[in-house]
């Protein structure tokens, strides 16, 4: 086993939370250096985008059928971002006032940072570009412009969407554990820009072909003194009307690209406590092997909804759950089940959901697991408690395990937040893991973080859809959710927790429109 794989397990290993420690952090809050959530490129042409809140999107439930495209421009490009990664809304409580995006973050810190690569499109460059988009003003910020005929091999209208990294935003509050969380907000990002995308009936395809060394040169993130906090490339996504091959390889742009960008990256934090760990992991998963099987992405039916645009920017994390309100019908459970129950990126899916069912009409209280992809059965059922039933229920994938009261289990696990038993289920996502680490080499551990993160962002805009909440919990006690399932090795892990139910909301925090300037 090679020495990047050994650190990835041991990373998995001491950042676990347990009975007796959590994962080691500073246990304070230290606002003296609270990083800036939101990155600019000072010195760069920037480009206002012209807000998209007035246009008409296409009903939720009608994301996945055929939609036609539209042409790719400012205004199309405008409504991408900002059903994505723009701000949804302010909140204010006295003298505090923070935002809230569109896609989800662990602690609203937001580590994920976006780019464009664009072909000549006017009104923005009258060459190809490299853009940052920057989400407090919903501008571009131009850092690279060059020439390049690689638009050739592709459908016209086509363009790529890159996501990195600032693992510093996460690790000031989380300390070690934080690398996990800044790539399950890598998942929400990936997964919101997939279904902005859609509203536009465009198709989103993560290239499988480039490593992180040729991302950072691509974004300019090689350029150590342009920054003061490390930012790191994550992934490349092409956007076009058609769908592209996960195996396109863009890496010849490289070559066309200047030797230095402009912008100087502002600086985030006064100073910043170093974690050796941090830069370990992330040096340890930045070089991919081999890459999956494609799949063949699968579509959701739904019962007419809310339009795109409403569900999205409604979308909130809440911190109490109303449990005499917080019963759901079955039909509910299962639209939102269903919405993840497929291949959501075409790759073949390595994260089952362990439920805690509380409140929903027609389900024994207890526990269930929704296989997402059978192939797992067997193991799956060796590798558990040997007295798991294993019944099936009407929904697909769907099987009863166990009848029992599992509030209080579920809330102890979830670092004994009520979030977790007081909604009207809760869920662990259980990753194939070792096998998928040792087959496919230590990038796949960041790509696990990524397969939960777009699961939860899905569950955030089906239960919104239904108007139900949803949050996310990174906060669990992993061992303990483990010996709860009968697992004794790490064949199997636990990645991420999710409940859903009906969220109260706070009275005294007032909600202020996005840009309510250029209104």
């Amino acid at each position: 086993m090679n020495k990047d794989i050994n650190r990835v397990f041991h990373y998995h290993e001491v950042t676990k939370h347990s009975q007796q420690r959590y994962a080691r952090s500073l246990g304070y809050m230290d606002w003296s250096t609270q990083p800036d959530p939101f990155r600019e490129y000072q010195g760069t042409q920037k480009t206002v985008l012209p807000l998209a809140i007035e246009n008409a999107t296409i009903p939720y439930s009608l994301l996945d059928a055929d939609n036609p495209s539209a042409p790719l421009c400012k205004e199309a490009l405008s409504q991408l971002l900002q059903f994505s990664l723009a701000i949804a809304a302010w909140k204010s409580s006295n003298t505090s006032q923070w935002a809230v995006r569109c896609n989800a973050s662990s602690g609203n810190l937001h580590p994920t940072e976006a780019y464009l690569i664009l072909p000549a499109l006017s009104d923005i460059s009258q060459h190809s570009s490299v853009i940052h988009y920057a989400p407090k003003e919903h501008t571009l910020e131009l850092l690279a412009k060059f020439e390049s005929d690689i638009w050739q091999q592709f459908p016209k209208g086509t363009f790529f969407l890159a996501l990195s990294s600032i693992a510093w935003r996460e690790v000031w509050k989380y300390g070690e554990r934080a690398f996990r969380y800044v790539n399950l907000d890598a998942g929400h990002a990936w997964q919101s820009v997939v279904l902005s995308a859609k509203m536009l009936g465009w198709h989103t395809t993560r290239l499988d072909s480039l490593d992180d060394a040729v991302m950072a040169k691509l974004l300019g993130l090689d350029q150590k003194e342009r920054f003061f906090e490390t930012e790191h490339p994550d992934m490349v996504l092409s956007i076009s009307p058609t769908e592209i091959s996960p195996k396109s390889d863009i890496s010849e742009l490289v070559t066309a690209l200047p030797d230095k960008y402009d912008g100087i990256a502002n600086k985030l934090s006064p100073s910043m406590h170093e974690w050796e760990i941090i830069p370990q992991i992330i040096e340890a998963t930045s070089t991919k092997e081999i890459s999956q099987k494609e799949l063949q992405k699968f579509s959701v039916q739904r019962e007419p909804t809310k339009e795109s645009k409403e569900v999205v920017l409604k979308r909130r994390s809440v911190h109490v759950m109303k449990s005499d309100i917080s019963t759901i019908t079955q039909k509910q459970f299962h639209t939102i089940l269903a919405s993840v129950n497929g291949s959501l990126d075409g790759k073949r899916n390595a994260t089952h959901l362990c439920i805690f069912v509380h409140r929903v009409d027609g389900y024994k209280s207890g526990l269930y697991i929704l296989l997402r992809d059978e192939a797992d059965k067997e193991s799956l059922q060796s590798e558990m408690h040997s007295d798991f039933l294993w019944q099936t229920c009407d929904l697909e994938n769907l099987y009863f395990l166990k009848e029992d009261d599992y509030h209080f289990a579920s809330k102890a696990i979830s670092c004994s937040q009520d979030i977790a038993s007081d909604g009207s289920f809760s869920l662990g996502m259980l990753c194939r893991f070792s096998e998928e680490i040792v087959n496919y080499g230590p990038h796949r551990y960041k790509e696990l973080y990524w397969e939960c993160g777009v699961i939860g962002q899905q569950l955030y805009l089906e239960a919104t859809s239904q108007g139900l909440s949803g949050t996310g919990i990174g906060c669990y006690l992993d061992d303990t959710m483990h010996s709860l399932l009968g697992l004794k090795n790490n064949k199997f892990q636990i990645l991420y927790h999710f409940t859903v139910g009906r969220g109260f909301v706070d009275s005294r925090i007032m909600t202020l429109p996005a840009y309510a300037d250029r209104i």
